[in-house]
């Protein structure tokens, strides 16, 4: 066991655990999309409020939910060790040097990382604190199906009717893109995934992904907004 702790702790190590927790987690903002673009269903919200009832009450969401979360304080945790080693070793001649030779997303991943961690905590303190710990959210009956669900279709509705909360989810969306254009090439190359014929694949891969995932999110919150906008 103390090799294994001090493999994870060590630089190769951490890179390792980034590498492995990021790509679990640009894994998962697909399904959470999934899910979400149910929002743009005309049922009235019955199809995304059984599916957040889903997602909220089955045993093993609920356990792979434990997993999410880890992964998640993981990769903040060790994307602050390694921000931290590296602004240790910014005096070599190597740090320095690709330091200035790397994008600005390489140089602010920090940064990013720390905007995505609040713009994170906002979103689960919205939708999902509410929805599993407070009394919030009203219930709601639907033909056809012969259990009651939480109506947090109207949460979200009422939520994105606001300018402010979709800036706020705006900026956070541009922060994960910006993350995720740097991030998701990067967690190849620590795997030792490289090689020159299919690195520029993993790349134009990893730009797609990361501005057409972020887009799909932030379709909602725009289309809640000027829709109410254009009813008022």
């Amino acid at each position: 066991m103390a090799w294994l702790i001090e493999f994870l702790t060590s630089s190769i190590g951490k890179k390792l655990v980034m590498a492995l927790t990021g790509l679990f987690l640009v894994l998962f903002l697909v399904v959470h999309l999934i899910g979400n673009l149910q929002l743009f269903y005309g049922d009235g919200g019955q199809a995304f409020n059984v599916y957040a009832h889903f997602m909220t009450t089955n045993p093993l969401v609920k356990f792979l939910s434990i997993g999410l979360y880890a992964g998640i304080l993981l990769h903040a945790i060790q994307g602050v060790l390694i921000a931290w080693q590296n602004k240790k070793a910014k005096g070599s001649n190597y740090a320095v040097t690709t330091y200035k030779n790397g994008t600005w997303m390489s140089k602010n991943m920090a940064l990013l990382g720390i905007l995505i961690f609040g713009f994170l905590c906002i979103h689960m303190g919205d939708f999902w604190y509410s929805m599993k710990f407070t009394d919030t959210v009203p219930m709601i009956t639907y033909e056809g199906v012969d259990y009651q669900v939480k109506d947090l279709y109207g949460k979200v509705y009422l939520a994105f009717t606001k300018w402010w909360i979709v800036v706020i989810y705006l900026i956070g969306l541009i922060a994960i893109s910006l993350h995720l254009i740097h991030g998701f090439t990067s967690s190849f190359a620590s795997l030792g995934l490289v090689h020159k014929k299919y690195t520029p694949i993993i790349k134009m891969i990893g730009w797609s992904y990361s501005i057409l995932i972020p887009l799909g999110f932030a379709a909602i919150p725009l289309f809640v907004f000027f829709k109410n906008l254009w009813n008022y």
